[in-house]
């Protein structure tokens, strides 16, 4: 397939630049397996699931992955750290006139100077002198998506966070997760749905725009995740008892899937490149949860590939048509897998 086959026009005004003003405040289309679709509120969701269902969501925190310095010419640089490598190095994409060589230095203040070690592809290499989660936290700005203009501010460092965020890493939200609150979750847990966490820490990749004109000269880009044992042990249980695998969001799916390629669910930490295209055969989750996507993007193509083409091209004109609001503060959808062709 081609990548114009997952391009579509959107209204810039329905590109969502704020959260709703309550968390899970959202829509929700409902897309069954036949392509029938249901407009709801997000609240609905756990009417639609079932008391041995699972919901795995990815339980990664966002770091403050963006910074500001200046080179040892004066020059300004802007970073966006896209993995942490170690306790005092990181991975970074740089904005600069011209990109600063091995053997320079970055400084972000008169205390903190950064190392500039190598370049790995479009990737610099660098060392910092504490440790790269402190600085973060201590120099760094939220990561907002490139669609998203306004400058971080309080409301986004909270909301821009799901609220089970444990693991610090990813440099963008894993956004599907962003519509759950506590009480979405307590209800889910009267209701006797389970729920279940892996790790995958979301990189600036997510981002990057397909620059070729076909998928199988797509390369993509690599992220790392953790299946805890305890987290394939429910989904064993859930599969006993014939209950669904629900995703959050496709960082979950991807983790997941990557971690079932043999057929059978491995736990343990491991780098994927999955890249999920249609006529790919789903081997953990049954439905999934998830927000928007962008045209033309791996994502799009990803729940293509899971709710069919043709269905997910249908319904993504009815949220347009029916002004749902899109991207990471947008509306969700709910997927239910297609029938294998």
């Amino acid at each position: 397939m081609r990548v114009a086959d997952f391009d579509f026009d959107l209204p810039d005004e329905l590109i969502a630049q704020f959260p709703p003003a309550v968390r899970g405040g959202s829509r929700l289309l409902h897309v069954e397996a036949s392509g029938t679709l249901h407009d709801r509120d997000f609240r609905d969701l756990p009417t639609l699931l079932r008391p041995d269902d699972l919901l795995v969501m990815n339980d990664t925190r966002v770091i403050k992955a963006r910074l500001f310095g200046t080179k040892d010419s004066g020059g300004k640089v802007e970073l966006l750290v896209e993995r942490v490598t170690g306790e005092f190095e990181a991975l970074a994409f740089i904005r600069a006139s011209h990109a600063p060589k091995p053997g320079s230095r970055i400084h972000l203040s008169e205390e903190i100077t950064l190392d500039v070690l190598a370049r790995q592809d479009d990737l610099t290499q660098l060392r910092f002198p504490r440790p790269v989660l402190a600085v973060l936290d201590q120099y760094g700005q939220l990561p907002l998506p490139p669609y998203i203009v306004h400058t971080p501010t309080a409301d986004d460092e909270a909301r821009y966070q799901t609220v089970y965020a444990n693991e610090p890493g990813a440099v963008a939200a894993p956004t599907a997760g962003l519509h759950f609150d506590g009480a979405m979750l307590g209800a889910l847990r009267e209701q006797g749905i389970r729920t279940a966490q892996v790790t995958l820490h979301v990189g600036a990749g997510t981002f990057q725009p397909v620059r070729v004109e076909t998928l199988a000269e797509h390369k993509m880009h690599s992220e790392r995740y953790t299946i805890p044992q305890a987290t394939a042990d429910a989904i064993g249980e859930t599969r006993s008892r014939n209950g669904r695998v629900v995703a959050v969001g496709t960082t979950s799916l991807r983790a997941l899937e990557a971690a079932a390629q043999s057929g059978k669910l491995h736990a343990g930490s491991a780098e994927t490149d999955i890249f999920i295209t249609p006529g790919y055969r789903f081997h953990v989750v049954d439905a999934l949860v998830t927000n928007f996507h962008l045209p033309r993007s791996t994502l799009l193509m990803l729940v293509s590939a899971f709710a069919g083409v043709d269905t997910i091209r249908a319904a993504y004109a009815h949220a347009i048509a029916e002004r749902y609001r899109f991207f990471s503060y947008g509306d969700a959808m709910f997927l239910e897998k297609s029938a294998p062709a």
